[in-house]
């Protein structure tokens, strides 16, 4: 996620505050299938794109496509689903998480990434850090996810969460290993790593939702992992489901 591409643009947006709910989340390696969420109808996603949204789609998905070696014949959104879909495919689940990070990585200039480490990320035992890229999430990466609002977490006065109203890119996917294994944990990884904050991704699979936690360090033990495929996903029926 281009979470730092609009780190300039801190303090000339407004962004909303809005208190939510948290989730769950853990690690394993099972691709047994269990189908066991709602195939009830969620209401689609109503974002409506903002003028920079096609160039951050163009940018990610070019990235994506020079990872994978390979592009989708369809536009737009629907073609990065498919990128997305052979990046997991093609790959285990820890390599496809590696080469998610890379993406990652290839967004953002690397003396960046470095300075906001060193820089940035130790100032106020990372809070200032956390609230900026909490912003910055919330302000760069509504093409991706939909519409997001900054908020609190876990009973802290500051706003170091993000609240995705209802993920685009799970809602399109439609797949638990999608989200985990080219979103959640290495988006994580690379907050963690790259950037100096931890970071908590909480995913609903009911309702397509998630919750950013900045400044959380994720759990040893996260029941999202172990979360089963929903109904609708199209890989459920396939040998090697990418389930997590």
């Amino acid at each position: 996620m281009a979470a730092l591409l609009l780190h300039q643009s801190l303090n000339l947006f407004p962004i909303s505050h809005d208190k939510s709910q948290p989730f769950h989340r853990n690690r394993t390696r099972t691709r047994t299938i269990h189908v066991l969420h709602s195939s009830k109808p969620i209401e689609k996603s109503n974002y409506t794109p903002g003028v920079f949204d096609p160039v951050f789609l163009n940018l990610f998905r070019n990235k994506m496509v020079q990872e994978v070696g390979w592009d989708s014949e369809k536009p737009g959104y629907d073609g990065l689903i498919d990128v997305a879909n052979r990046l997991m495919l093609a790959r285990t689940n820890s390599q496809t998480q590696e080469a998610a990070v890379r993406i990652l990585r290839s967004l953002f200039p690397p003396l960046l990434l470095e300075l906001y480490k060193i820089l940035i990320a130790p100032i106020a035992q990372g809070k200032l850090a956390a609230l900026m890229v909490a912003r910055v999430t919330a302000l760069s990466c509504q093409w991706l996810m939909g519409s997001c609002t900054v908020n609190s977490v876990d009973g802290s006065s500051l706003p170091t969460g993000v609240f995705v109203e209802r993920c685009k890119y799970l809602e399109e996917s439609k797949c638990v290993g999608i989200c985990i294994n080219t979103c959640k944990l290495p988006t994580q990884e690379f907050f963690m790593d790259y950037m100096g904050v931890p970071l908590l991704m909480e995913p609903n699979f009911n309702d397509y939702s998630c919750q950013f936690k900045f400044g959380v360090l994720p759990p040893q033990q996260d029941a999202t992992l172990k979360e089963p495929c929903l109904e609708v996903c199209p890989h459920k029926n396939e040998i090697k489901c990418p389930k997590a």
